[in-house]
């Protein structure tokens, strides 16, 4: 038995969990920033950057994903072991949820953030630097995924 099975399911996981939560931010922060476009057309730019920010983790998921099909056979690469194939599965949680959750918390932070921009273009920049932060958690699950799926294929399991 292979684990193409798993490491297609890892893919998915990756994608439509870390989708989620970029979805979910971006349609809360694409909200506030309709509110504050209403009133004043001219932050469009500032706004639209604000919006975008919670759509990383989307991104990040589907390089994972996408980089797992390398691997497994699917868009090149070899059939996966079981343990190689569980190990891509694995390796698709970290993105998954971190991107999930961190896509909820970036969205939260991003409607928060158009708010205080919304009041004062002096504040476009504090917004920025908040909303970023969140952005660290989002790129250390990306990592963590991205490392061992580069390195499952080298493995014997």
């Amino acid at each position: 038995m292979n684990g193409l099975f798993f490491a297609l399911l890892g893919a998915s996981i990756a994608t439509a969990l870390a989708g989620f939560g970029s979805a979910k931010g971006v349609g809360s922060a694409a909200q506030a920033a309709m509110g504050v476009l209403s009133e004043d057309p001219s932050k469009f730019g500032k706004m639209l950057v604000l919006t975008l920010l919670p759509g990383t983790q989307g991104l990040y998921g589907f390089i994972v994903a996408f980089l797992i099909l390398v691997n497994c056979g699917v868009l090149g690469g070899t059939l996966p072991t079981l343990g190689q194939g569980l190990a891509f599965a694995g390796a698709s949680l970290a993105i998954g949820i971190g991107g999930m959750v961190s896509g909820f918390a970036q969205g939260n932070a991003a409607v928060s953030g158009i708010a205080m921009s919304a009041k004062d273009d002096k504040n476009f920049s504090k917004a920025m630097v908040s909303i970023t932060l969140v952005e660290i958690y989002a790129l250390l699950s990306f990592i963590v995924s991205l490392l061992v799926v580069i390195s499952v294929p080298g493995i014997n399991i």
